[in-house]
């Protein structure tokens, strides 16, 4: 983990539950194209690749945690780990210059304001970074409001893991 207050890193029972509910959805990560954005230390992106998916883009803007997210990649050796330096809304704001990916997971500050998250969200779907049909888990605080999908997504699921909440939902086909 980064050193500091300023990363807020997906519990271990989060972490757990979110991938029992992809495998529920999806029926297992193989092959697919995961976005860990908010990455923190990594640890959702590279859970996923160890679980079979074939690409992981972690986006990280802050320096210290991409630094650990690197070093993370480096220990691991998993084949399909990206790291992009920047911030998440940046990023997304720019035409996806390779294949969509199945599943966005965004775990951002709670901090940011709900609406702030569902335009990136948003973004990334009109950028083509998203599948047709792709999976998306948006962890939020469980004190927070319920939390409202942009257009062409469908609400599935949510689950409070302590502090935190997973929502699920899916890009509808347009």
């Amino acid at each position: 983990m980064p050193p500091g207050q300023g990363t807020r890193p997906t519990s271990d029972r989060a972490r757990e539950g979110l991938f029992s509910a992809l495998d529920s959805m999806l029926g297992g990560l193989d092959g697919l194209r995961v976005i860990d954005a908010y990455a923190g230390s990594g640890a959702v992106g590279l859970e996923a690749l160890s679980r079979g998916a074939a690409a992981a883009l972690l986006i990280e803007s802050d320096r210290r945690a991409a630094e650990v997210v690197r070093a993370n990649l480096a220990a691991l050796e998993l084949p399909g780990g990206r790291l992009a330096v920047e911030k998440v809304e940046k990023l997304a704001a720019r035409p996806c210059p390779e294949a969509p990916y199945d599943i966005l997971f965004l775990d951002p500050p709670y901090a940011l304001e709900a609406a702030a998250v569902a335009e990136t969200i948003a973004a990334f779907a009109a950028q083509d970074w998203l599948s047709a049909v792709a999976s998306v888990c948006v962890e939020r605080a469980a004190r927070d409001p319920e939390w409202v999908w942009p257009e062409g997504f469908t609400p599935l699921r949510a689950r409070a893991y302590g502090e935190g909440m997973l929502w699920y939902g899916h890009r509808r086909e347009q």
